[in-house]
Order: structure tokens, then C-alpha cells, then sequence
């Protein structure tokens, strides 16, 4: 079994606390990301389970074995660090042999196992070349390679693709995906880009200052963020955010801020009540705001005007930069829209996708 459990795991560095009693249950087989902005935390985390830093509170257990005191070489885990650490004067063969050797390994398996991970990654052709005569993409492969052959219990990667270019980076999110299929292994995987944690994990642990902010599926984390940081971190282009306040008008509810009003729907009533007459964030994804046109079909359109400030044409779809009164928006709308700046756009909300969040805790509350 090759679970990954995380019991009240913090760390210190000195006076500051660096990660602050995370708890983590990762499943066999499971890809699990760790994603947040730099100096989050989640390096640090990934390094104590591989036994690169002492924990200074809590328990971590791989598999059913508590390994707080275990040296790293005794965790049967392997790591992909962001820099390839490839021996330069070391052939391909070489570099993926080498831990094998170190460890006394018979030669034909050896062999064996260089040869399975080259197959695996692609790499039988370049066996005999230098590091030097390769690709970043190959390089990195060869560090993947360098794990694979070790046919470790768990598989900790630390932002192993930011070395690459936009291209590269797309083919080996593909190959690592396939590889985690085919070595049916658990993977835990950092990163600070939300792209490579949406298409990567099965789950993502998104983690702000030291602490766990959100554990689940992808979907759910998008779709249900649980508090502000998280539904304006994951998501590109970021969800919009305006400050206002709720006020109630008979028997209904508004969000109002400057030039912005919004009816919530009536089915929500229940989770806003207790904050009547209170500040509260509005939020709103650029993808659930259309342009009329396309909108025509929703029953009791929530309709504005806005004004354009400028357009970014991405090929496939445009994001438009807008401002309602004082509140800027982004939206996402096809390619062939070619709203200039300075212009009048209208715009449609969609009423069942809206987000509104505690100012003080910062916590969803709806």
C-alpha cells in the first residue's frame, strides 16, 4: 500500500511557522497536486514527507508506516526535483543506472530496469548521449527515468516541468498523466500554476500561508471554491470580484455596489439572510458573462451596461476588459467579437453561477 497520510504536520524555522498542522489522507494511486503561490508552503511539505526536512509537529505515514524518524533513502520514495541534476559526464544509460548501483543491484536487472523506464519515457534511442546532447524535454524524462527505475512506493515531484517552455510543458503534462496510468503509482506533485494542478490531479491541495485551504477534485475546487483566495487563484483569467453590500427590498435580496445590482435568486435566500444590511464580495467567473446574442435563451436575464477598456484576442476566444461604473470586469467571448475600446457592451450575468464571499473571513457563502 502506498498511501500518504499527513496528521497535524507542521513546521518551524525558528519563529516562523512555515506550514501550519496540515492534515492529508492521499489514496493508493492517487495523483495528488499541491498548488499556491511561492513561499505557500508546499515545497516545504513535499520535502518533510520525503524526509528532506524534520517535521516539527505531527505524524506522516507511508503506507501504515510512521516514518517521522525514517532517513529518506529507507521511505522507498522517489523525488523529481525542478532542476534536471542530471551527471553530466554520465551517459543517459548511466544517469538512470546509477541509484541502482549505489545500492548494489544485480546488473541484468539493472538492465532490465533501464531498459523498462526507457521504453516507458521514450528514451532507447538515447541511451549512449550525454546530457548535454539533449532536449529539456529529454533531460527531464531522464530525471523522470531516474525515479521510475526504482520502482519506488510513492513518486514526489517538485515543479519538474517550470524548466521547460510553453510547448514542452503542454506535451509533458500528457506524458506524465500517461505515465501515472501505466505505473499506477502515488504521485504527489507540486506546482505554483493552477493549469498544470487542474489538468494533472485527481485531487488538488491548494495551501496559502502554511495551511490547507481546499482538498478535492479540480472540478469541485472550481466550481465550489471555499473562500475568496481560492476562487481567485484557480481560474484563468481569475474570477471577477466587486465590494458591496446585501439589501433586501420586500421579499427580495440585491447585491449592490456602485452602478451594480443584482437580484440573487430565491433559492439562495436561505444561505444570505444572516447577512442582510452587511459588506459581502460578489464574484463572478469571465466565462459566466456573455454578450447578448448568445445569451438570448436565459429566463430573467440579469442585464448591464458596461464600457470597454481593452481586449486581449487569445485565437479561439477574447477576453474583454470592461468597467460597470467603477467595477472593472474580465469576460471571456468568441473570437469574432470585435468590441473596440471606449465602446458600450452589454452584458449578461448568469444568476446561477454566482459566488459571494465574507469580507472578514473571506470564507463562501454561497
Amino acid at each position: 500500500m502506498a498511501q500518504v497520510s499527513l496528521k497535524n504536520v507542521t513546521k518551524k524555522f525558528g519563529d516562523v511557522t512555515a506550514v501550519k498542522s496540515i492534515n492529508l489522507e492521499i489514496k493508493d494511486h492517487e495523483f495528488v497536486v499541491f498548488v499556491g503561490p511561492s513561499g505557500c508552503g508546499k515545497t516545504t511539505t513535499l520535502r518533510m514527507i520525503a524526509g528532506l526536512e524534520e517535521v516539527s509537529e505531527g505524524e506522516i505515514f507511508i503506507g501504515d508506516n510512521l516514518v517521522n524518524d525514517t532517513p529518506p533513502k529507507d521511505r522507498n520514495i522517489a523525488m523529481v526535483f525542478q532542476s534536471y541534476a542530471l551527471y553530466p559526464h554520465m551517459n543517459v544509460y548511466d544517469n538512470l543506472a546509477f541509484g541502482l548501483k549505489l545500492r548494489g543491484t544485480k546488473k541484468k536487472e539493472i538492465d532490465e530496469r533501464v531498459a523498462h523506464s526507457a521504453d516507458i519515457l521514450g528514451l532507447t534511442d538515447y541511451l549512449d548521449r550525454l546530457p548535454k546532447q539533449l532536449s529539456g524535454g529529454q533531460r527531464q524524462r531522464v530525471a523522470l527515468g531516474r525515479a521510475i527505475v526504482r520502482q519506488p512506493q510513492v513518486f514526489l515531484m517538485d515543479e519538474p516541468l517550470s524548466n521547460l517552455d510553453a510547448k514542452l510543458r503542454v506535451q509533458m503534462r500528457a506524458e506524465l498523466q500517461k505515465l501515472h496510468k501505466r505505473l499506477q503509482t502515488t504521485i504527489v506533485y507540486v506546482t505554483h500554476d493552477q493549469v498544470e494542478a487542474m489538468t494533472l490531479g485527481q485531487r488538488i491541495a491548494v495551501i496559502l500561508n502554511g495551511e490547507l485551504q481546499q482538498f478535492d477534485s479540480p472540478l469541485i475546487v472550481y466550481q465550489k471554491p471555499i473562500s475568496r483566495f481560492v476562487a481567485g487563484f484557480i481560474g484563468s483569467p481569475p474570477m471577477n470580484f466587486v465590494n458591496g453590500s446585501l439589501i433586501k427590498k420586500e421579499d427580495k435580496y440585491f447585491f449592490e455596489a456602485e452602478s451594480f445590482k443584482i437580484e440573487i435568486p430565491s433559492d439562495l435566500h436561505e444561505y444570505i439572510k444572516e447577512y442582510q444590511d452587511k459588506d459581502i464580495v460578489f464574484g463572478i467567473r469571465p466565462e459566466d458573462i456573455w454578450d447578448v446574442p448568445s445569451s438570448a435563451w436565459i429566463d430573467k436575464p440579469c442585464i448591464m451596461e458596461s464600457k470597454v477598456d481593452f481586449r486581449e484576442l487569445m485565437g479561439s476566444e477574447t477576453y474583454l476588459y470592461l468597467k460597470v461604473g467603477c467595477n472593472p470586469l474580465i469576460i471571456r467571448v468568441g473570437a469574432m467579437c470585435d468590441a473596440a475600446a471606449g465602446t458600450k457592451f452589454t452584458i449578461v450575468i448568469n444568476l446561477r453561477k454566482i459566488h459571494l464571499f465574507d469580507p472578514e473571513n473571506q470564507k463562501a457563502i454561497i
